[in-house]
């Protein structure tokens, strides 16, 4: 399979060292979002979009609008146009005011934040205008963990390095649609047990976990 990886954070880098796959970069290869239809793009079968504006609580529209909603929704358009399936990775964050366990069959409730209205905006607009698509909705952290001290907060994320190998099982799967990726259900001192767990900022969501049983159903785990 010939894919291409759009960005070069903690997840994009992980998914390239894992699996070789091309890798574009706004930091080093200049990719352009808004000129990215100059790049040849064309031979691949599947690009992952894993670039962000990744500042979570923001609540001014610094970027958010433009990488977070408009790139992706321009990119889906080229991959339809083109014939390339399409991988867009969202965020856990869009089910912050759900009940906890949400499914991808819930209507999200996004934190009041620009990040995750304009994430979940993103999933809307490809999974109504795009008929082959992989919408990843997931939260991954460094490792190894670099903080001092963690929140009180419950997630379905893990280190990137774990979910880097739910995302790239779900693509060799040919998996589509909107899924829930993640390890389960835990508290955030889970991922880093030797740092001390303090209260979380009023800003932060406390339960961001997900409902898992899509992703293990495709993945035969239990």
């Amino acid at each position: 399979m010939k894919a291409a990886i759009l960005g070069d954070g903690l997840l994009g880098t992980e998914l390239a060292k894992l699996t070789g796959w091309d890798i574009l970069s706004r930091k080093i290869g200049n990719f352009n979002i808004r000129e990215f239809q100059s790049y040849i793009l064309d031979d691949y079968e599947v690009i992952i979009n894993c670039i962000a504006n990744t500042d979570t609580y923001s609540k001014i529209d610094i970027g958010h609008k433009q990488v977070n909603f408009i790139f992706p929704s321009n990119l889906s358009d080229y991959c339809c146009h083109k014939g390339i399936k399409l991988v867009h990775i969202s965020t856990e964050f869009v089910y912050a005011g759900n009940s906890s366990s949400a499914s991808e069959n819930d209507l999200p409730i996004p934190h009041d934040s620009y990040y995750a209205k304009f994430k979940l905006l993103a999933d809307h607009y490809i999974s109504l205008t795009n008929s082959n698509y992989l919408i990843c909705r997931l939260l991954h952290k460094p490792y190894p963990f670099p903080y001092d001290k963690v929140w009180n907060v419950q997630t379905s994320g893990d280190t990137v390095d774990k979910i880097a190998k739910l995302v790239i099982k779900l693509i060799e799967k040919n998996a589509t649609g909107i899924i829930n990726v993640g390890t389960g259900k835990k508290k955030l001192k889970e991922i880093a047990p030797d740092r001390e767990e303090i209260d979380a900022p009023g800003n932060v969501p406390l339960d961001t976990s997900m409902s898992l049983l899509k992703q293990n159903s495709i993945l035969d785990l239990v």
